[in-house]
């Protein structure tokens, strides 16, 4: 799994039918220091996440894993909402922080 922020919504009238009825997010994966790497992949959402949150993301195979998901054609599922992530004794994201 990855840690990334989310950073938006992907809307999409014309789908392959699997999709329909899953929430598409933009997303931007954090590094170890909690800051935003280049680049975004879109996820499908099963916990519903929302704008600026942080997430777990499962990738590739395990992505499809997931109940309800194992037709799906995703690549990355958004599986969680990080409360916090900490390393060497060091607060590096706090949901509760975010939201002052």
């Amino acid at each position: 799994m990855q840690i990334a922020k989310v950073r938006g919504t992907v809307v999409s009238t014309q789908k392959d039918p699997s999709l329909r009825g899953a929430k598409l997010l933009l997303l931007q994966f954090v590094d170890e220091e909690g800051k935003l790497l280049p680049g975004y992949e879109v996820g499908a959402d099963i916990v519903g996440a929302g704008l600026d949150e942080w997430v777990l993301v499962s990738r590739g195979s395990a992505a499809r894993i997931a109940s309800g998901n194992e037709a799906r054609p995703i690549d990355a599922l958004v599986v969680a909402i990080i409360d916090t992530v900490s390393m060497d004794n060091r607060l590096v994201y706090s949901k509760k922080d975010q939201d002052r």
